[in-house]
Order: structure tokens, then C-alpha cells, then sequence
């Protein structure tokens, strides 16, 4: 068996390396126009009575930065630390699952008998 030409660790690294600049540069080009709800519901007529969500007041709501006046830089900001938010929680989450299956396959071992 081969060993693989890029390591786990390098790919990894570039992988963050992508994902952050396609978040950070890619909120520049988001669109300006509402998403398809609001659309609707300013179509429809009943968007002026849309309440403020519970996070309206967040540091990252409405997909800006809070405390940034550049529109495009404030977009990018939330965009990559949103990517890193998920990224850690969906890294912190595979590595409990891998590491209890681990241990799950390891109390398996030890319960079956040596000769079965």
C-alpha cells in the first residue's frame, strides 16, 4: 500500500486555507437583493410586519460585522468567522463521534472471547 502523495495535515491546512477565502472573498460578491422569503413576503405585502429576530442585536446579524462601516470588508469578516464557527463545532463534534466509536470498538474487543 502506497502512501498518500499529500498528508492529512496539509490537506487540512489547505482545506481551511479554501474554505476561509472563498468566505472572506466570496461575501463580496453576495447579492444585494433580498432572499427568497423576503421576496415573497414583499411581494405579498406583509413584510412590514416582520418582527426583529432574537439576534438582531448580534455582532454578525443582517451578514455584516458589527463596528465595520465597509460594507464589503464587514461581509467578509462575519463570512469567515461563520465559516470558522461551523468548522470548529463540525470538527469538535467528528472528533467526539470518531473518538466514542473508538472506545466503543475497544469495550467491544475486550467483551468477546480471545478464541471467537
Amino acid at each position: 500500500m502506497s502512501r498518500p502523495c499529500v498528508s492529512r495535515k496539509a490537506f487540512l491546512i489547505g482545506f481551511l486555507l479554501v474554505a476561509l477565502l472563498i468566505a472572506g472573498v466570496g461575501s463580496f460578491y453576495a447579492s444585494g437583493n433580498p432572499d427568497g422569503l423576503e421576496f415573497v413576503a414583499e411581494k405579498t405585502g406583509f413584510l412590514d410586519s416582520a418582527k426583529d429576530s432574537a439576534a438582531a442585536d448580534s455582532p454578525f446579524a443582517g451578514y455584516s460585522t458589527k463596528g465595520i462601516d465597509d460594507v464589503p470588508l464587514s461581509a467578509g469578516v462575519a463570512g469567515v468567522v461563520g465559516s470558522l464557527i461551523v468548522l470548529v463545532l463540525a470538527g469538535g463534534l467528528f472528533w467526539a463521534v470518531r473518538r466514542r466509536g473508538s472506545q466503543d470498538a475497544k469495550d467491544e474487543g475486550e467483551k468477546t472471547p480471545s478464541g471467537a
